[in-house]
C-alpha cells in the first residue's frame, strides 16, 4: 500500500488573533493527513504562544515560532520550511482557511506522483465557498493548468525542491515572494500547476494592511524582479514601465504618499550592488516560456 499523505502547515501571523485561531481551526479538517503545524508570530503585540484556544488533538501538533524584530512574513515562511518534517508543505496566510480537503488532497497525490511539479497555487473564495473572480486568481481559467507563478495565500510546495532553488527572497520583505520563487522554479525545470478546484476562503483582515506600504512594495519588488531575472535589454524596457506603474496605481488608488517614488529610488540603489552580484537572468528561451505560461495557461493533462 502506498504511504499514507504526510503534510506540514505553516502559518505566518502578525497581529490577528482571531484570523489566525479560524485559520487553524479549519485544519481539524485534514485529520490524520495533517502531521504538523508551525505558526510563526512575527512580533505580534500580544505574544501568540500560550494564548490558542485550539483543540487538544490539534494543540498537540501545533509549535509556534516567535520572530521579535518584524522581520515580515517572508523571512517566516523561509522559517516554517527549515522547519517542516514533512515532504510537502502548505503554506497559508492567517485570514485564509479551509473549506474542504478533497481538492488538497488530490493535488498532495499529484506532487507525489510527478516530482517535477514543485509548487500547487489554491484558488482563492468567499466564506461561503464562491470563488472569488477568475481576474483575481492565479489563471483566469477554470481548469487545472500550469502557471507562471501562484498566489501566496495557501499554496503547496515540495521542501525538497524549495530549498535547491534557494527559498524565498527576504530582502522583498512584503510581496512578490512567489513571482521570484517561480522564476527560479522554471529556470531549474520545474513546474507550477494552479488547480481552480482547491478553493480555500480568503476573508482580508484589516489589520495591518497599508495601501502605501503595498503601492512601494509592489513597485520595488516588481523592479527587483526585472533587475534580478530578465536579460539585460528587456530589463532596461521593463524598468522605467515599472516605476512608471507607481504613479499609475496612485492615481487609480487615490493613495496619497509624497514620498513613496523617491523610496523606491534610494531602495532600488540600497540594493542594486547585491542583486547585481547575485543576478540569474533566465535566458530568451526561459522568458518566452515564461510569458507562454503567463498568457496562455496551458492545461495540465496528467
Amino acid at each position: 500500500m502506498a504511504d499514507p499523505p504526510a503534510l506540514t502547515v505553516g502559518v505566518t501571523t502578525r497581529n490577528r488573533p482571531l484570523s489566525l485561531v479560524r485559520c487553524l481551526r479549519s485544519l481539524e479538517l485534514l485529520g490524520n493527513v495533517l502531521t504538523e503545524v508551525i505558526v510563526v508570530d512575527d512580533s505580534s503585540e500580544v505574544a501568540v504562544a500560550g494564548s490558542l484556544d485550539l483543540p487538544p488533538s490539534l494543540a498537540a501538533r501545533t509549535r509556534v515560532v516567535r520572530q521579535t524584530a518584524s522581520e515580515g512574513y517572508i523571512t517566516a515562511r523561509n522559517t516554517i520550511m527549515r522547519l517542516a518534517t514533512t515532504e510537502h508543505v502548505l503554506l497559508l496566510d492567517d485570514d485564509a482557511y479551509l473549506i474542504g480537503v478533497g481538492g488538497l488532497t488530490e493535488a498532495l497525490a499529484i506532487m507525489k506522483r510527478h516530482p517535477e511539479v514543485a509548487a500547487i497555487g489554491c484558488a482563492q473564495a468567499e466564506a461561503d465557498g464562491r470563488p472569488w473572480p477568475t481576474a483575481m486568481q492565479p489563471a483566469p481559467v477554470s481548469y487545472r493548468c500550469r502557471v507562471a507563478a501562484f498566489i501566496g495565500f495557501a499554496h503547496l510546495l515540495s521542501r525538497r525542491i524549495f530549498h535547491q532553488v534557494g527559498g524565498y527572497h527576504e530582502d522583498l520583505h512584503f510581496y512578490g515572494e512567489e513571482k521570484s520563487l517561480c522564476a527560479r522554479l522554471l529556470k531549474a525545470g520545474f513546474q507550477v500547476l494552479y488547480l481552480p478546484d482547491v478553493l480555500v476562503a480568503h476573508v482580508p483582515d484589516p489589520i495591518g494592511r497599508s495601501p502605501e506600504r503595498y503601492l512601494r512594495h509592489v513597485v520595488r519588488n516588481d523592479c527587483l524582479f526585472a533587475l534580478r531575472y530578465l536579460p539585460w535589454p528587456a530589463a532596461c524596457v521593463h524598468l522605467p514601465v515599472r516605476l512608471a506603474r507607481y504613479f499609475v496605481m496612485k492615481r487609480r488608488g487615490l493613495i496619497a504618499d509624497p514620498s513613496g517614488f523617491f523610496w523606491i529610488v534610494s531602495e532600488l540603489a540600497r540594493a542594486a550592488p547585491a542583486v547585481f552580484s547575485s543576478r540569474t537572468p533566465m535566458t530568451w528561451a526561459d522568458l518566452a516560456h515564461w510569458r507562454q505560461l503567463s498568457r496562455h495557461s496551458p492545461a495540465w493533462p496528467a
